[in-house]
């Protein structure tokens, strides 16, 4: 299989197969990426998506970083449509607001067991912005480097968002009374795999 940086370096220069081939690489972890924090707008904003990379393939300034590049701007389309639901004109801060607060509700990943169902719920009650930096990290694998720059925040700011966004998670799941999990950071990671691979599309 050809590498992110030969594919994307070969639609650079004019090959249009190329440039499909690394779009439907990433079309998967953007299903899971929007259907966990949207209703019915997932392929849409897989759509929004794909359009901003095409037209920006150019302006990508290190290949290498492609996997970044692609969730920057997913995480950007996110945002926008987020903040193009309200009635109001007030800025949405992402840092506090989470899914659940806005009223979204998922529409590709369903949970199989009681402890993914928790775990779901936990995930949508935390922040946006920690939502965002958790699962690309269990679900999709960022390093904090990558992480830094979806967010935009220095590495060492990613790393503390993480540790945060555990914390709040593990704290939202030992409330959840009716769950009858044991929320530890340990089973935090084996769950996010099991959820990840429930989230694809056509799982039900």
């Amino acid at each position: 299989m050809e590498a992110d940086i030969e594919l994307l370096e070969a639609w650079r220069a004019g090959d249009v197969r190329a440039g499909d081939a690394l779009l439907r690489r990433y079309f998967e972890a953007l299903h899971r990426f929007f259907a966990h924090k949207v209703d019915d707008e997932v392929d849409d904003l897989i759509q929004r998506t794909f359009l901003a990379l095409v037209r920006s393939r150019q302006a990508i300034r290190e290949a290498a970083s492609f996997r970044a590049y692609v969730f920057t701007v997913a995480r950007n389309e996110l945002y926008h449509y987020l903040g193009a639901r309200r009635r109001t004109r007030e800025a949405l801060d992402f840092g506090s607001v989470s899914v659940a607060d806005l009223g979204t509700s998922p529409s590709g990943a369903f949970a199989r067991r009681k402890e993914q169902a928790a775990l779901l719920r936990g995930l949508r009650a935390i922040p946006v912005e920690l939502q965002v930096a958790l699962e690309l990290h269990y679900w999709e694998g960022l390093t904090t480097a990558e992480l830094a720059n979806v967010l935009g925040v220095p590495q060492g700011t990613a790393k503390s968002m993480l540790r945060r966004a555990r914390e709040q998670l593990e704290a939202r799941l030992r409330r959840d009374a009716g769950a009858g999990v044991e929320a530890t950071l340990g089973e935090l990671e084996a769950w996010a795999r099991s959820i990840r691979d429930v989230a694809r599309p056509g799982r039900s």
